[in-house]
């Protein structure tokens, strides 16, 4: 269950009060800092093998990109801080970023290629309010990989069932496409990225 601290804080302060080498991993929704429950074996499984795959992938090509082991969004207008499951950052754009340096905190959406939440029984935070904010930031993908199937029917179908949907920007606006099974997830940051929402669901061991 995710605990909260039921103080109203702004992002600032909150990034002052985040306690160094914390065993626990917080974030700031709206005011309000929640401490995110510690992820189960399965949603580890399917962190790690997506951060370890994408790596390869940023090595392979050569991109000037890297998935950092802290980080914090910073969205446009709300008092709100996220840390994703994984998060592609364009090591070029860095240096625009003001508070990256000292902080660990992107503030502009064109510093980040890719932004992976893996759904757990917070299903609405990701589907509603990540969303949202990840749209307003301009984060041109986001994926959200529901591999127990817990979303709402609105966004993952009826009957409910694993599923990864992936939102890419266009026009300012997330248009998504949802993936289930074998087939190939289709992304905008690495087109050559050849991987069944299935392999994704199961961490990439064998069915």
């Amino acid at each position: 269950m995710i605990q909260t601290i039921s103080k109203t804080i702004t992002f600032d302060e909150f990034v002052a009060w985040y306690p160094e080498n914390s065993v626990h991993k917080y974030e700031l929704h709206n005011g309000v800092i929640v401490e995110m429950p510690l992820g189960t074996g399965d949603h580890s499984d399917v962190t790690g093998f997506l951060s370890s795959e994408i790596n390869f992938e940023i090595r392979r090509l050569q991109l000037p990109y890297s998935i950092p082991g802290d980080c914090l969004l910073k969205p446009v207008h709300n008092e709100s801080g996220y840390q994703p499951d994984v998060i592609v950052l364009d090591r070029t754009a860095l240096a625009s970023e003001p508070r990256w340096k000292k902080e660990s905190v992107i503030t502009m959406g064109s510093s980040v290629r890719l932004a992976v939440e893996v759904v757990s029984t917070n299903w609405r935070d990701d589907y509603f309010f990540k969303a949202s904010d990840y749209e307003e930031m301009g984060i041109p993908e986001y994926w959200i990989v529901d591999y127990l199937g817990l979303g709402g029917r609105k966004f993952i179908g009826n009957p409910k069932q694993p599923t990864l949907s992936v939102s890419q920007l266009v026009d300012g606006e997330y248009q998504v496409k949802l993936f289930r099974g074998s087939e190939t997830v289709e992304s905008l940051a690495f087109p050559e990225l050849s991987l069944t929402a299935e392999q994704i669901f199961l961490g990439g061991l064998p069915n």
